[in-house]
């Protein structure tokens, strides 16, 4: 038996079911995992809000862990190849990361660094791979200057290290207590707020020619289309209206070409974070069965980094 988290009812944590479930053991294709760390994301709570087509409930919680493989469906590899009971794994785009073990698509798990701390390595794929989309969306080159929205943020500080890898220059947007953050990660901080446009000019390594928003404001997006020119070139995880009325890009984990793409870079993103090239900073991190209190100090803004669950 293991401990799993559900959503039971659409809504927020608090009604949520802590259950005990058998493991399924693993088939063809499949492997189980004991889950050593749980990632924590918005996307867990806001898919189970309310009801999404697709989706029926009751729905198990949580989309990438850390953890062991404590079986092996038969004639199986994993997405990094092969693989045996005790290796250390990631897994991401799965179902049901909330709990002591889990039986998943062994396409979706890969061998973990071994550098890299469970809890780090449980919050690398859904961020990692959301940042990586954006910038390839806007096509950012080497020697080139972009604006990221929220670039203090969980996904933003992916696109600064990511950004960085590629010869990126980056202005991110940011309160005041988190330019720090901002400049370890190889980023130029701006406040936001009144005059926001004319700051992230000064700042500017030259023109900048694409936009990355993380946060969704009026403020973001009016910015970002003020200063791009070119609306290919900016792009959006979160204002899908604003998007839709302006005519520039919307990416979201639940479209195909978003899933296929994201899909891809994992493998890459992983040998990074092994190099030590990619970092996930950890704010907090909370016991399994304390998860809707971990998802409400998420909720509060500005963590200052990401939150594991420990089983």
């Amino acid at each position: 038996m293991a401990r799993q988290w559900i959503a039971t009812r659409w809504g927020g944590p608090e009604d949520w079911e802590l259950v005990e479930r058998e493991v399924a053991a693993p088939g063809p294709g499949e492997v189980t995992i004991r889950v050593r760390a749980a990632g924590v994301n918005p996307a867990d709570y806001k898919h189970v809000s309310s009801p999404r087509p697709g989706l029926e409930l009751p729905v198990a919680i949580g989309y990438e862990v850390a953890g062991v493989l404590s079986a092996v469906g038969p004639d199986t590899e994993i997405g990094s190849g092969a693989a045996a009971v005790g290796d250390a794994v990631v897994a991401f785009r799965i179902q049901g990361g909330y709990a002591d073990e889990v039986t998943v698509p062994a396409k979706d798990v890969f061998a973990k660094p071994e550098r890299i701390p469970d809890e780090e390595a449980a919050n690398l794929l859904l961020a990692g791979t959301t940042a990586a989309q954006m910038l390839h969306t806007v096509g950012a080159r080497a020697g080139e200057t972009i604006l990221v929205h929220g670039a203090s943020g969980a996904v933003g500080v992916m696109i600064l290290q990511q950004a960085g890898e590629l010869g990126v220059h980056v202005v991110g947007t940011a309160s005041e207590a988190s330019f720090a953050r901002v400049r370890r990660f190889g980023g130029v901080p701006v406040l936001y707020g009144d005059g926001l446009a004319d700051r992230a000019r000064a700042a500017a390594h030259g023109p900048i020619v694409a936009a990355l928003d993380t946060v969704g404001t009026d403020e973001a997006i009016d910015v970002s289309l003020e200063l791009v020119p070119d609306r290919s070139r900016i792009v959006t995880i979160v204002a899908a209206a604003r998007a839709d009325q302006e005519g520039f890009a919307a990416v979201f984990g639940a479209q195909p070409e978003s899933q296929a793409y994201r899909d891809s870079v994992r493998a890459s993103l992983l040998e990074l974070a092994g190099s030590g090239r990619l970092q996930v900073p950890i704010a907090r991190t909370y016991p399994l069965d304390e998860a809707p209190e971990a998802l409400r100090f998420l909720a509060e803004g500005h963590p200052g980094g990401k939150i594991a669950l420990l089983p």
